[in-house]
C-alpha cells in the first residue's frame, strides 16, 4: 500500500466540556479548524510490496545419451564456465556403433567403386550392341543403388559420431548450478525423438543478475512504471539495502483470498552473488519525489458538496457561496479544488489547480501565491459527526 512520507495532520480539535458537581458550568468553544501557510516542500510517495527473488533465466542441461553415468562435473551451487566439461555418460555403445558404421562406409565406398566400373563397361558394351536394354537398365539401377547406399552409411556415420560426442556433456554457458537430479552411477535412457527429448543432468542460472518477482496491490499497479528505481531489503542482510529497476508489469491478475496483485518484475545485479533464489523480499517502488514551490494540505481542498459545511464553520455566509459557485469551473474535482484563504477582510473562497500528492499535501500550480495561508477543516461527514457527538455529551449532563 501507499505510504506517504509525511504523516496526515489531525485537524479538529474536540469539544471539551467542563462539569462541575454534577451539572455543567462552563462550556470551552470548539474549534474546528487551523490555518497553515503555503511553503515548498518535498513531496514523496512509495508503494510497499513483497516478493521472491528468482533467476531471469535458468538452462536446462540434458544428456541425448543413454547409458550409466560416470561423471558429473559439478555439485548445486558450483559456478562452471562456459564449454567446461560437467558430465559424461558410458562410451561403450556408442563406440561400438561407430566403428560398425565405419566399417559400414568403407564396405558402400569399395561397393560403389565397383558399380561404377560395371556401369562405365556397360555403357561401352551397350553402345555396341553386346548387351541388351535390359541388362544395361540392371547396371544402371545397380550403381544407383551403390551411391544411395554410401549416402545412407555416411549419414549413420555421422549420427554415430555425434552420438559419441554426446556422451560428453558441456557447460552451454557460464553460470551456477541450482539443480542435479541425477547422480553418478545411475543408468539413464534419453529418447531423443520426442519434444524436449534427452535426460535432465542440471538445471543451471547466470546468477550475476537476478529479479524479484512483487506482488502489487491493484490500487498501486497503475502508478508503477518500467525504469522506476526500487529498494530491496531481505531478512540475511537487514543492515544493507539493494537496488533494482522496474522491467515488466505482468498483465495477469494473481487472485488469493480475495485479494487481487499484479506480478512486478524488478532486475537487480547481484554481482557478489549475495542474492539466493527462493529468499523473500521487502520491496520499497518509489513513484514519487519532487521538490515543488508551493504545497498545501490535502485537506485544505474542498468541493461543491462539502465547501458549504467549511463556510458555514467559519461564518462565510451562504449567499457569498452561492455567488462563488455560480459558474461551472473546468477540471473541478480532478484538478482543479476550492480553497478557503485568509486574506486581510477575513476567509475567502478561492480556486486552485493542483499537481501532483504525497496524500498529506498536494502541489499547487495556480490559484495561491507563496506566504498564503489556507484553512484546514474537516470534511462534512466529519463535522456533522462531531456535531452529533457534541450534542449527545451535552445531552448527557443535562438535568430536566
Amino acid at each position: 500500500m501507499i505510504n506517504s512520507k509525511l504523516k496526515i495532520n489531525l485537524i479538529l480539535i474536540s469539544v471539551v466540556v467542563i462539569a462541575s458537581c454534577g451539572r455543567p458550568e462552563a462550556e470551552a468553544p470548539a474549534v474546528y479548524y487551523k490555518k497553515q501557510e503555503v511553503t515548498a516542500e518535498t513531496l514523496e510517495v512509495s508503494i510497499e510490496a513483497s516478493g521472491i527473488i528468482e533467476a531471469i533465466s535458468s538452462i536446462e542441461i540434458k544428456s541425448k545419451a543413454s547409458g550409466e553415468v560416470l561423471f558429473l562435473g559439478a555439485e548445486v551451487g558450483d559456478s562452471v564456465k562456459k564449454g567446461s566439461i560437467i558430465g559424461q555418460i558410458d562410451q561403450r555403445t556408442p563406440t561400438n556403433i561407430l566403428n560398425q558404421s565405419k566399417s559400414d562406409l568403407e564396405a558402400a565406398k569399395v561397393r560403389l567403386e565397383n558399380a561404377r566400373s560395371q556401369f562405365e563397361r556397360g555403357k561401352e558394351l551397350h553402345a555396341n550392341g553386346s548387351i541388351s536394354d535390359k541388362a544395361f537398365e540392371d547396371i544402371q539401377e545397380n550403381f544407383a543403388q551403390a551411391k544411395s547406399t554410401l549416402v545412407r552409411t555416411e549419414v549413420s556415420y555421422e549420427n554415430a559420431k555425434i552420438a559419441l560426442d554426446d556422451t560428453i556433456v558441456r557447460s552451454p554457458i557460464s553460470g551456477t548450478i541450482i539443480s542435479r537430479p541425477v547422480e553418478v552411477g545411475q543408468v539413464i535412457s534419453s529418447p531423443t525423438s520426442a519434444v524436449g527429448g534427452g535426460t535432465l543432468l542440471m538445471t543451471m542460472a547466470d546468477l550475476s543478475k537476478v529479479r524479484v518477482r512483487a506482488l502489487v496491490d491493484e490500487i498501486d499497479v497503475g502508478k508503477v512504471s518500467i525504469g522506476q528505481t526500487v529498494s530491496i531489503k531481505v531478512a540475511a542482510y537487514r543492515d544493507k539495502e539493494f537496488f533494482g529497476t522496474v522491467s515488466k508489469v505482468e498483465p495477469l491478475a494473481k487472485i488469493e483470498q480475495n485479494v487481487t496483485t499484479f506480478p512486478v518484475l524488478i532486475d537487480i545485479d547481484n554481482k557478489e552473488n549475495l542474492l539466493l533464489l527462493g529468499m523473500n523480499t521487502d520491496v520499497v517502488i518509489e513513484i514519487l519525489n519532487k521538490d515543488v514551490s508551493m504545497s498545501a494540505p490535502s485537506m485544505s481542498l474542498r468541493t461543491r458538496k462539502d465547501v458549504y459545511s467549511a463556510a458555514n464553520i467559519l461564518n462565510i455566509p451562504k449567499e457569498e457561496v452561492d455567488i462563488f459557485l455560480k459558474n461551472k469551473v473546468k477540471g473541478e474535482n480532478f484538478n482543479k479544488f476550492i480553497v478557503i484563504k485568509d486574506g486581510k477582510k477575513g476567509p475567502a473562497l478561492t480556486w486552485v489547480q493542483i499537481g501532483v500528492s504525497d496524500l498529506s499535501n498536494v502541489e499547487i500550480l495556480d490559484g495561491l501565491n507563496s506566504g498564503d495561508t489556507v484553512y484546514i477543516l474537516p470534511s462534512k461527514s466529519l463535522f456533522d459527526y462531531q456535531q452529533r457527538f457534541r450534542e449527545r455529551v451535552n445531552a448527557s449532563f443535562s438535568f430536566g
